[in-house]
C-alpha cells in the first residue's frame, strides 16, 4: 500500500510547479529593464492534467521547465517583459499557491480524523 495516493503526489506537483512559476516570474520582474532579456515562464497546466490522466508513475516523473516566451512583442531594447503582466501574474499564481495549500490542509485534517488524531 502507498503512503500517498494519486491526488496527493497531484497536489505536491502542482505546489512544485506553481512556486517555480513565481520564481521565473520574480525573475522576469528583476530583469524587466534589462535589454535584450526575454521573459519566461512555467506553464506546467497541460502537463500537470496529461500526467495525472496517465497515472501516479507519470506524476512521480513530472518535471517543470521554464522556457522562453517569444509570444510577446519586443521592446525598442530587445526585451518583452510588461511590468503590469507579470504583476498580474503573480498576484495569479500566488491565489493558486493559497488554494492548493488549503486543499492540502484539508485532506491532512481529513487522514488525521480517520487515523482517530482529531482534528
Amino acid at each position: 500500500m502507498d503512503l500517498f495516493d494519486t491526488t496527493e503526489l497531484a497536489l505536491k506537483r502542482a505546489t512544485q510547479a506553481v512556486s517555480l512559476r513565481q520564481q521565473v516570474i520574480a525573475e522576469n520582474l528583476a530583469n524587466s529593464n534589462t535589454p535584450g532579456y526575454r521573459r519566461r515562464d512555467v506553464n506546467f497546466q497541460d502537463a500537470l492534467t496529461s500526467a495525472i490522466a496517465d497515472g501516479k508513475s507519470a506524476l512521480e516523473n513530472l518535471q517543470f521547465t521554464p522556457e522562453v516566451d517569444r509570444t510577446q512583442p519586443l521592446r525598442g531594447d530587445g526585451s518583452n517583459v510588461d511590468v503590469d503582466k507579470e504583476q498580474s501574474a503573480m498576484a495569479q499564481v500566488s491565489l493558486q499557491y493559497d488554494a492548493l495549500t488549503a486543499v492540502m490542509k484539508s485532506r491532512m485534517q481529513i487522514m488525521r480524523m480517520v487515523i482517530g488524531g482529531g482534528a
